[in-house]
């Protein structure tokens, strides 16, 4: 029996999260620059599916977190709506991304991948994440994210904090 590669063995984890018409959605939700919320999510997912695999802890959840993390319900960097510090985006996005993913994809969470995809923003959120599993991603999303660094000055965006009113 051949034996099957990291990718192959990494697309049979994944394969019916991405292939989903509202995951689908996301190649349509700019993300860090030019890069999609789908694009970004698959690059978080598969870094901690290779990590996670490396370490021989749970590479299927770190594959399944890192694939929902910012699994959030439509674009936010043109939101010009004023809302409160802890309700901006970089704050809150986790909890809805792990509504949905309870709503879509029910068969493939549970606590751990709950807690992968809320606590992903840590020090954002201040409670830390519980698992190793939810480091891996915590960390591999910073590491994809890095990108943002090539153009300093959106930094604020990508954190929640959206483009500023002009005024006239």
């Amino acid at each position: 029996m051949k034996k099957k590669t990291i990718s192959e063995e990494y697309l049979e984890i994944v394969s019916n999260i991405l292939e989903h018409p509202e995951f689908q959605r996301r190649k349509d939700f700019p993300h860090h620059g030019n890069i999609s919320v789908y694009d970004h999510c698959l690059a978080v997912s598969y870094t901690a599916y290779c990590i996670a695999k490396k370490m021989g802890v749970d590479y299927k959840s770190a594959a399944i977190g890192g694939l929902l993390h910012d699994f959030y319900t439509s674009p936010w960097q043109d939101c010009t709506e004023k809302k409160k510090i802890f309700e901006k985006h970089g704050f809150a996005h986790a909890k809805e991304a792990a509504h949905n993913a309870w709503k879509y994809f029910p068969e493939h969470m549970n606590e751990k991948r709950e807690d992968i995809i809320l606590r992903h923003m840590f020090p954002l959120n201040i409670k830390p994440p519980k698992y190793i599993e939810s480091w891996i991603v915590t960390m591999s999303d910073k590491y994809v994210s890095l990108e943002v660094v090539k153009d300093i000055k959106h930094l604020p965006r990508y954190v929640g904090f959206g483009p500023k009113k002009r005024k006239k």
